[in-house]
């Protein structure tokens, strides 16, 4: 249902709903705003697994807005609606910013004309909404939501998908002793301490913040990323279309899907494939990202043939995709295991297959993949043991389903978007409502 003009909250939201840290004698529910650059129909994880939690928050006596801009990291089309309300969300969508969105530097431009159209917005509509949450995409876009507490006092709480400047010091863009990183470290201490809460995707990413700032330990929320089981369920390859479209039936598939970016290891999925080249094992990257096209010249390089690439799926297909296979992998480079967590590891628990993760020893997948007993983590450059692993599985069918039947189990009693909503309703539960004091000038 698409609008021609913003709606007003009011005629959003049941009047029946009631915010539980409200009195219970008020109809108004809390008016959330999510701010995210990446929205479907961009195909960028962070916007879908939003909106999901968008919706089930909406399901639970929230009115939940958004505010995007136009498809500009993976897009099979580059506009939509500017102003529209499914599912009983209202999404705002600010105008197009894609200046060269593979790039760092057009990626660091996007990100930040998307933030001045949020100071706009937030200046336009801030008598809309009581409480922020803020995700790091772009990721100064938790700056914005310091001044809104300022100026306008806005409560805010901090989605924090990973971790800068310490991605930029990783991947040695910027040097730790750099003024830039010491000069955004300081800035991020501030924001957090400000927030009303702060959310971590993983126990080590919490313990890295932390140690950055000992003062906002205790508001600190480890809340996992998360799956929709009922749209992702197992489906046997014989029975699904993507796999004979692309005639991976009869192969053992082993299926990276996803961003191939410098925060992930491709290196050693590689390495693995060609200890596996005269084995019937197909490795499928449906994907993109910086590392996508210099793996693409590594295996016409070393000759291979058992390797597919296909772009980014709808999210529509995805259910088929990450399904045309019988073992997903997931990646953790070296020194990124505290700064970025891949959301990709739930829809693929869900698939009913088994999983493998290469990461550092400290990563959390490793144990939690042994909680679920879905899978094992293979340390960085273990390719020789990797691919003795996918051998065993390819010649091991029963076990294989079974750890696939174990992982989707373990997803469906922890990571579902109904359970972790409920984990974020309960953050927001935390956060007093008061009446905001903003600056003069700002009142209309």
């Amino acid at each position: 249902m698409v609008f021609e003009k913003p709606l007003d909250w009011r005629a959003r939201v049941p009047k029946r709903a009631v915010y539980k840290n409200q009195s219970a004698t008020t109809s108004e529910p809390l008016r959330l705003l999510i701010l995210t650059q990446f929205f479907p129909p961009d195909f960028a994880a962070t916007g879908q697994l939003i909106e999901e939690l968008a919706k089930q928050l909406s399901r639970q006596q929230v009115s939940v807005s958004v505010f995007t801009g136009q498809p500009a990291y993976a897009f099979a089309k580059d506009q939509a609606p500017q102003v529209e309300q499914t599912a009983g969300v209202w999404v705002k969508r600010s105008r197009m910013t894609q200046f060269f969105p593979s790039r760092i530097r057009g990626k660091a431009v996007n990100g930040l004309l998307f933030a001045i159209r949020t100071i706009t917005h937030l200046i336009r509509r801030y008598k809309d909404y009581q409480v922020l949450l803020v995700t790091t995409a772009p990721p100064f876009l938790p700056i914005i939501g310091y001044l809104a507490n300022v100026f306008l006092g806005l409560p805010y709480v901090c989605l924090l998908y990973d971790l800068y400047p310490d991605i930029a010091i990783e991947l040695e863009v910027v040097k730790a002793n750099h003024p830039i990183a010491r000069a955004w470290r300081f800035i991020n201490c501030q924001i957090w301490q400000r927030s009303a809460g702060i959310i971590v995707l993983s126990p080590s990413m919490k313990q890295r913040i932390a140690e950055h700032c000992p003062a906002v330990k205790d508001k600190i929320s480890v809340i996992h990323s998360w799956t929709n089981t009922e749209q992702m369920v197992p489906i046997a390859k014989k029975d699904n279309w993507f796999a004979r479209e692309h005639r991976l039936t009869s192969a053992f598939v082993v299926l990276y899907s996803g961003n191939m970016g410098r925060c992930h290891d491709v290196e050693t999925i590689l390495a693995a494939a060609q200890q596996l080249k005269d084995d019937p094992i197909l490795f499928v990257c449906v994907g993109g990202g910086a590392k996508r096209q210099p793996l693409i010249e590594a295996v016409s390089a070393a000759s291979l043939t058992n390797f597919l690439f296909l772009p980014y799926q709808e999210k529509a297909v995805l259910p088929y995709s990450l399904t045309a296979c019988d073992l997903s992998l997931v990646s953790v480079a070296v020194g990124m295991e505290s700064l970025v967590a891949p959301s990709k590891l739930y829809p693929a628990m869900a698939t009913g297959r088994p999983i493998v993760a290469i990461c550092p020893p400290s990563s959390y997948l490793g144990p939690l993949l042994a909680a679920a007993q879905s899978g094992r983590a293979f340390n960085n450059g273990e390719a020789e043991a990797l691919a003795n692993y996918i051998r065993y599985l390819s010649q091991n069918h029963n076990e294989a389903e079974r750890l696939g039947e174990s992982g989707r189990r373990y997803v469906q009693s922890h990571f579902t978007s109904a359970l972790v909503s409920q984990q974020y309703l309960k953050v927001l539960e935390r956060i007093p409502t008061c009446e905001r004091v903003a600056k003069k000038i700002f009142h209309a």
